[in-house]
């Protein structure tokens, strides 16, 4: 147990952001478990699941519980399991505008 006064109150704080991340990862598996059970289940609702597993992996960048590459590659991981199962819906694709010609510059006259 420390002594100093500092160092008592850096465990308190310590012990808080402790049951703060536990928090997060907990409701963060939850929502992964969530998805997943949806996907191989076949369940309609797997978009919204997908939605939330996906803010879930969001807000534990933002807190500092996870690292932010690890949450970009989770990410990957639910939207690729999502357009496995079919689930997620096809990407859009772009119509070819036609492209304009540039303005043709008039010479100016001296």
């Amino acid at each position: 147990m420390p002594i100093i006064k500092s160092a008592k109150k850096r465990v308190k704080v310590a012990q808080k952001a402790a049951v703060r991340n536990s928090k997060t990862k907990r409701g963060l598996k939850g929502a992964i478990k969530a998805f997943h059970a949806a996907i191989t289940g076949g369940k309609k609702d797997a978009k919204e699941l997908q939605s939330k597993a996906q803010s879930a992996l969001d807000k534990a960048a933002k807190k500092g519980v996870m690292h932010k590459n690890k949450v970009a590659r989770k990410k990957s991981q639910l939207a690729k399991a999502a357009k496995a199962a079919g689930t997620a819906k096809p990407a859009a694709k772009k119509a070819a505008a036609p492209k304009k010609a540039p303005a043709k510059k008039t010479a100016a006259k001296k």
